[in-house]
């Protein structure tokens, strides 16, 4: 029969009692701590929801200025065009001889 020192030495038998530890002691500090983490949690998740609002109203303020600078550089854009295009239009000079 195995020794209480030759299982201590055993890595299998030191792995089976922190498990069956770990599986008894973790359900009783949960229950002895559930008071305490039950507040933290909720704080937890109000602080969550208030940080996701402010994404979105960064990320609303954001888009809207992307749209602006959008449509300032499509005006843009088309009044370079519109100038070029009156540029290659021949203007109609009166005929010095006629």
């Amino acid at each position: 029969m195995p020794q209480v020192d030759d299982l201590a030495k055993n890595d299998l038998a030191r792995g089976i009692a922190i498990g069956v530890g770990a599986a008894v002691l973790i359900p009783m500090a949960a229950v002895a701590l559930a008071p305490y983490l039950k507040p933290a949690a909720r704080t937890a998740i109000k602080l969550g929801i208030l940080a996701l609002e402010k994404a979105r109203e960064v990320a609303a303020e954001l888009a809207e200025t992307l749209e602006d600078v959008t449509a300032e550089v499509q005006d843009e854009l088309r009044a370079a065009r519109a100038g070029a295009a009156q540029d290659q239009v021949p203007t109609d000079s009166p005929s010095e001889g006629t």
